[in-house]
């Protein structure tokens, strides 16, 4: 039996390499991540199939923004498929539109607060307001939170300051950037380890390169699920 606090990041070139890891990872996983790196490579079909043929929970991240009429048709279409998260921005007008497109399905919509590759200097090229990032990745949640999002998508050093939130009561964190002990950091520049994210509120961890770049996948994600408390 899985434990699908842990998703795995299939940031994988196609979706036939997507579906080799995934076989070789077999009921040691349940959860997995689609995003927009593979979505020419047949990330949709890929979704489908993992769902259908084999059972598998998967979270769709397509950080979706745009105009309110786009994102609610955007979200409608993806509603089709047999879905668990989709991701997009946490700007409240694009949590609305989103909520609404996915009504009457089982998708929960997921808003994205800060990137968990960015740091403060990156935001002051972005011309984001002044401020500490957990405030402002806090302030975000609260906001998409209010706006109806299901859950949030945060680093997991901002999870314990989400969890605390009013707004959160019953609501989901998922954290990437999570980092088994001893795995190199890579573009992530917000991070923690397994243990960390979950103590700290997280429903669920994200683990991408630090599985699927491994010699032995299985045995990597072994490691991160004993990491788990």
């Amino acid at each position: 039996m899985s434990d699908d606090r842990l998703i795995v990041a299939l940031d994988v070139p196609h979706a036939v390499a997507g579906l080799e890891l995934a076989n070789k990872l077999g009921d040691q996983v349940g959860f997995y991540k689609i995003g927009l790196g593979m979505l020419t490579g047949g990330g949709l079909a890929l979704a489908n199939e993992l769902v259908q043929e084999h059972g598998k929970r998967i979270f769709l991240d397509m950080k979706l923004f745009d105009i309110s009429a786009t994102v609610e048709a955007a979200v409608r279409g993806l509603a089709q498929f047999d879905l668990d998260f989709l991701t997009v921005h946490g700007d409240p007008h694009v949590v609305r539109a989103a909520m609404e497109g996915a009504s009457g399905s089982k998708m929960k919509i997921l808003a994205v607060t800060i990137l968990t590759s960015l740091d403060r200097s990156d935001l002051d090229a972005a011309m984001i307001q002044p401020g500490d990032i957990p405030d402002l990745v806090a302030i975000r949640a609260a906001r998409a939170l209010d706006a109806g999002a299901d859950g949030v998508i945060a680093s997991p050093q901002e999870a314990a300051l989400i969890r605390a939130l009013p707004e959160a009561v019953g609501k989901l964190i998922v954290t990437p950037g999570v980092r088994p002990t001893g795995a190199a950091s890579g573009d992530q520049k917000r991070i923690a380890t397994p243990a960390q994210a979950i103590s700290d509120g997280a429903d669920h961890i994200v683990v991408g390169r630090p599985i699927w770049q491994a010699h032995d996948p299985l045995a990597a994600a072994r490691e991160v699920l004993a990491e788990l408390p």
